[in-house]
C-alpha cells in the first residue's frame, strides 16, 4: 500500500497555529504596555518580532538563546559601575574674631579726655543739673572733641549722595558700610532713601606713644600743692 505525503497545507499547520499562539500572545502583550510609558511602547514592536520569529525559525530561537544565557554574564561582567557619590562639601569655617588691639582705643579716648573732658562728661551724674547747665557744658565738650578729631583724625561720609535722596543697594553690597533698615524684604537690589550718609576713618594720624607710658590712663589724677 502506498503512503500517502502530507500536503503542503498540513506541513504548514503547525507553524500556522504556532503563529496565531504568538500574535494572541502578542496581542495580550499590547494591551498591557498600552498603560506603560513611551519607552516601553517603543520597544514592543521589536519584542513582537522576535516572540514571534523566534516561534516560526529555530535557528533564530537558538541565536537568542545563545544571545540571553552566554552574553548576560559578559554584559554584567562589562557593564560599568556607577560612578560614586562624591562626599558632601565640608563647611566652610567661620571667620575668625580678632580682638582689637585697646593702645590706639586708649589713646584717642584720652585725646577726647584732654581737649573735651569727654570722660568726666560722661561719669558726671548730670540727672540734678539743669537743661541749660547741661547744654553748657555740652557746648565745651563739642568743641574740645570736634577738635582731636579734627587734628588726629580725617572724618568722611561713606555715601556721598545727599540725605532723603534715592539709592540702589546692587546684589554684592558691603553689608559693612551699608546697612538696610525699615521693611528689609527679599534679595537684593534694594532702593530706598539715604536717611544717614555714615561715616568713615579716611586717615588716622594717632601721636606716638613712649613704651614707658601706661596708655590706660585716660587722665591723670591732679593733686594741688
Amino acid at each position: 500500500m502506498t503512503e500517502t505525503k502530507p500536503s503542503i497545507v498540513e506541513r504548514l499547520r503547525p507553524l500556522q497555529h504556532a503563529l496565531q499562539v504568538g500574535l494572541r500572545v502578542a496581542w495580550r502583550w499590547l494591551r498591557i504596555a498600552a498603560a506603560k510609558t513611551w519607552i516601553v511602547l517603543k520597544r514592543l514592536p521589536i519584542a513582537t518580532y522576535s516572540f514571534v520569529r523566534a516561534l516560526a525559525d529555530a535557528d533564530y530561537a537558538h541565536l537568542l538563546t545563545d544571545l540571553y544565557v552566554d552574553g548576560a554574564s559578559t554584559v554584567h561582567a562589562h557593564r560599568p559601575s556607577a560612578p560614586a557619590a562624591k562626599p558632601p562639601p565640608l563647611p566652610q569655617p567661620a571667620a575668625k574674631l580678632q580682638e582689637a588691639p585697646p593702645d590706639s582705643a586708649l589713646v584717642l579716648l584720652g585725646l577726647l579726655q584732654k581737649e573735651g573732658r569727654f570722660v568726666d562728661f560722661l561719669q558726671e551724674q548730670i540727672t540734678g543739673y539743669s537743661d541749660q547747665e547741661i547744654g553748657a557744658a555740652a557746648r565745651v565738650v563739642h568743641d574740645g572733641c570736634q577738635q582731636v578729631l579734627k587734628d588726629y583724625i580725617s572724618i568722611a561720609p561713606v555715601r556721598s549722595e545727599a540725605e532723603g535722596s534715592r539709592v540702589t543697594l546692587e546684589r554684592g553690597f558691603d553689608a559693612s558700610a551699608v546697612r538696610p533698615i525699615g521693611n528689609v524684604v527679599g534679595e537684593p537690589p534694594f532702593t530706598g532713601a539715604l536717611v544717614h550718609r555714615g561715616w568713615r576713618a579716611a586717615e588716622v594720624r594717632l601721636p606716638k606713644v613712649a613704651g614707658s607710658r601706661d596708655v590706660a590712663i585716660l587722665a591723670p589724677a591732679e593733686v594741688e600743692l
